[in-house]
């Protein structure tokens, strides 16, 4: 059985704002460099790759923006892909029946951590 991987620290749980900014990092998807995000939804920290289903680029419309005016749902800036922040599952657009890449977060000890997995790991200097 494979080892738990090491929690990585990504910021400090007060940083996350419930439908505010998200937090964007990097991390290696297959050993490739792909950016992710964190954000905090209904007074929970979830977090996922930036890569649309639909199409597969960055979604954020400025830097760390992934929510719609409502503040309900990230919304892909290029397609308008909606998807439900809480599970990642796609609400509308062009993303069909497919959901985000969510990535495992906890906080504990006023601290955000991201949980490495098999596939995604933390970029170099992470």
């Amino acid at each position: 059985m494979p080892e738990a991987a090491e929690p990585v620290p990504l910021c400090a749980a007060s940083e996350l704002s419930d439908g505010g900014r998200a937090l964007v990092f990097d991390v290696l998807e297959y050993g490739r460099p792909v950016r992710a995000f964190a954000l905090r939804f209904d007074g929970r920290a979830v977090a996922y790759l930036n890569r649309c289903v639909h199409v597969p680029v960055e979604m954020d419309w400025q830097a760390g923006e992934f929510l719609d005016a409502d503040r309900r749902f990230i919304v892909c800036s290029i397609h308008g892909a909606a998807y439900e922040p809480a599970t990642g599952r796609c609400a509308g657009g062009p993303c069909g029946r497919g959901h985000l890449t969510a990535l495992r977060v906890a906080e504990h000890d006023g601290q955000v951590y991201w949980y490495p997995s098999r596939d995604i790991r933390p970029a170099s200097g992470t």
